[in-house]
C-alpha cells in the first residue's frame, strides 16, 4: 500500500508518523516550513504522564536534557507569602513535564529523520486534495512542486489548516477566550523547581503562573483582559519586575529577560474529523488551552489514537467503524474538555452563573484551576472512552475505556519493562495477572499453569496481540486476563481463559471485519511523480 501522507511537520504531525512508523507503516510528512523552528523560551507545553511516556517512546531525547518536572505545585492568593502558599507534591504520581516546544518538536524530528519509514519533505505547501476509494492524491508547490499518493492523509497543519479548508469543514468556536502576557526569564525565586500559581496578586492583575525550566529559567503567565490594549514592552517590563518584587520579599532579583510574548487562546472545534480517506488532528481539529488545559497534550493524544487504527488498516484493512471511532471517541472527549472549561469560566472568572452545573463547582476556584493545570478533573484528565466491552467478568481499579496502570510486565523471553513501553507498536496487549511472576523460571513460562492455553488463544485472535505477564495489577485478583488496546486503553478483563469471549472481545476492539475495498472510483496510479 501506498504511504500515509501527514501534513504538518509540529509536535502531533511527528508524533503521528513514528507512531505509524513504530507500527511499520510508512509515512510523507509534507512541512510547510524548512525544517526546524526558531527558539522560542516563551513558547512552552506541559505533558502530563500519558503523553510524556508516549513522547518518550516514540524516540524523542530533548524530554531529559531540556525539559524539567515539577518538583510541586503552590497556589497562592492575594498577597499571601509564599510560606503560605498551599503545596501539592507528586509522590503517587509522575508530575507534570515543561518544556519548550521547539525543543519537543526537534527532538521528535530528529527521531522521525532517522527512521528509514518516515519521509520528511520540507518547504511544500498543500494546494491540492483528491479522493478515491483507494487512496489520496495531494499536490504541493514549493521545493517539491509535485503530486504525492497516499493511503489515507492526515491533517496537522494547524489552526489554519489548509487541509481542513480544501475538505471543507466548518471550524466554529469562540475568538480570544483569554489572552496572557507571557515572559521567559533567567532568575532566582523562593521556590526552586515548583510552578506556582497567584490569583489575585495585584490590583488589576487577576492572575500569573510561573512554570521552572532547566537552568534557572521561568516562564511567566499574567492574565489580561480577553480585548483588551495592546501590551507594551514597558508594561511588561513593570508586570515582570512587580511580580518577582512580590514574591521576592519586596526587591525585585536580578533576571535575564529571554523572550516575551502575548498569548491568545480561542476555542474551536471542527465540525467532522474525518472525511473518507482524509482526517484531522491537533489544531487543526480543535483549539483549547483556556483554565490550564493543555492543546498540545490533547493533539498527541489524537495522534496516539488515529495511528493504531489507520496501522491496522493499512496491515489488515479496517471497518468503516474502526476509523470512524477516531472522531468519535476524540471529538468527544475534546468536546467534554470544552464543556468544562466553558461552564468553569463564569466560576473563576467572576461571573459566577454556572457554578451548580459543573461538577465539582463547590470547590475552591483554585483548586479548578489547578486540575486543569495538573491534568486532574473534567479540566486536565486523560480521557476514558466508550468503546464496546464485550466481557468484563472482573472488577479491577481501571474503568472500561480508562488508561491502563504503567505496571511491571514481562514478556515470554523474560524482557520485564513498564507497560506503556509496549504500547504503540500496533499490536493488542493480552496481559495474565500472575502473582510470583517475579521468582518464575522464565524458561518455562509457555508450558507452566495458564500459560499454554492463554498463548494458544492469544495466536488465533484476528488482530495482532503480545502476551505478557504481571505479578499483580491494581484491584485485579490472581489469573485476571486484561485486554488492552495499542494505545493503552483498557478494552476488556476476563476471570481466567475465555478462548472464545477474549477472540469476541478483540473483534469487538477492531469493530468488525474491515471493509471490502472499493475497486470501482479507483482512477489513480499508485505513484505519481
Amino acid at each position: 500500500m501506498d504511504p500515509v501522507i501527514v501534513v504538518g511537520a509540529g509536535p502531533v504531525g511527528l508524533s503521528l508518523c513514528l507512531a505509524l512508523a513504530g507500527s511499520g507503516v510508512p509515512s510523507v510528512v509534507l512541512d510547510e516550513g524548512p525544517g526546524k523552528d526558531l527558539p522560542r523560551p516563551a513558547r512552552t507545553v506541559v505533558l502530563h504522564e500519558d503523553t510524556s511516556a508516549m513522547v518518550h517512546r516514540l524516540g524523542c531525547t530533548t524530554l531529559r536534557d531540556e525539559g524539567a518536572l515539577f518538583a510541586a505545585w503552590r497556589t497562592m492568593r492575594r498577597r499571601s507569602h509564599a510560606d503560605d502558599a498551599r503545596r501539592i507534591t507528586f509522590e503517587d504520581r509522575q508530575p507534570p513535564l515543561h518544556l519548550p516546544q521547539h525543543a519537543l518538536t526537534r527532538g521528535l524530528r530528529d527521531a522521525a529523520a532517522a527512521h528509514p519509514l518516515v519521509q520528511l519533505v520540507t518547504d511544500s505547501k498543500l494546494d491540492t486534495l483528491e479522493q478515491d476509494g483507494r487512496g489520496v492524491t495531494a499536490h504541493t508547490r514549493g521545493a517539491e512542486t509535485t503530486w504525492w499518493r497516499g493511503s489515507y492523509l492526515v491533517g496537522c497543519d494547524g489552526a489554519r489548516s489548509t487541509v481542513r479548508k480544501l475538505l471543507g469543514i466548518r471550524f466554529p468556536g469562540r475568538t480570544a477566550v483569554e489572552r496572557y502576557a507571557v515572559a521567559a526569564l533567567r532568575t532566582e525565586l523562593p521556590w526552586p523547581g515548583e510552578a506556582l500559581l497567584h490569583r489575585d496578586p495585584a490590583p488589576g492583575v487577576p492572575e500569573v503562573s510561573a512554570r521552572p525550566l532547566p537552568d534557572g529559567v521561568w516562564r511567566l503567565d499574567w492574565l489580561l483582559p480577553a480585548r483588551g490594549e495592546l501590551v507594551t514592552p514597558d508594561a511588561l517590563v513593570t508586570l515582570i519586575r512587580d511580580t518577582l518584587a512580590a514574591w521576592c520579599g519586596g526587591t525585585t532579583p536580578p533576571y535575564d529577560l529571554l523572550d516575551t510574548g502575548v498569548h491568545t487562546l480561542h476555542h474551536r472545534l471542527a465540525r467532522r474529523w474525518r472525511d473518507r480517506r482524509a482526517f484531522l488532528a491537533g489544531d487543526a481539529a480543535h483549539l483549547l488551552g483556556a483554565l490550564g488545559t493543555q492543546g498540545v497534550d490533547e493533539g498527541l493524544r489524537d495522534a496516539e489514537n488515529l495511528a493504531w487504527k489507520l496501522s491496522l488498516a493499512w496491515h489488515q484493512g479496517a471497518s468503516e467503524a474502526l476509523l470512524d471511532s477516531y472522531e468519535d471517541e476524540r471529538r468527544t472527549a475534546v468536546a467534554a474538555r470544552l464543556r468544562a472549561a466553558d461552564q468553569a469560566m463564569p466560576v473563576l472568572r467572576g461571573g459566577g452563573g454556572l457554578r451548580t452545573y459543573l461538577p465539582g463547582a463547590t470547590r475552591s476556584g483554585e483548586l479548578l484551576l489547578t486540575d486543569g493545570h495538573l491534568g486532574r478533573g473534567p479540566l486536565g484528565a486523560a480521557p476514558t472512552y466508550a468503546p464496546p466491552v464485550a466481557v468484563r467478568e472482573v472488577p479491577t481499579d481501571t474503568d472500561p475505556g480508562g488508561q491502563v496502570a504503567n505496571i511491571p510486565v514481562t514478556a515470554p523471553d523474560g524482557a520485564t519493562v513498564p507497560l506503556r513501553d509496549l504500547l504503540g507498536r500496533g499490536r493488542l496487549l493480552v496481559v495474565l495477572v500472575a502473582p510470583g511472576t517475579g521468582v518464575w523460571d522464565r524458561r518455562h513460562w509457555l508450558g507452566a499453569g495458564l500459560m499454554p492455553r492463554l498463548a494458544a488463544a492469544v495466536s488465533a485472535l484476528p488482530v495482532r496481540t503480545e502476551l505478557l505477564v504481571a505479578d499483580g495489577y491494581p484491584g485485579a485478583a490472581a489469573h485476571t486476563v486484561l485486554l488492552v488496546r495499542p494505545d493503552g486503553h483498557l478494552a476488556a478483563t476476563f476471570a481466567g481463559v475465555r478462548p472464545a469471549e477474549l477472540y469476541a472481545a478483540a473483534d469487538t476492539v477492531r469493530l468488525g471485519a474491515p471493509a471490502p475495498l472499493d475497486e470501482s472510483s479507483a482512477t489513480h496510479p499508485a505513484v505519481i511523480d
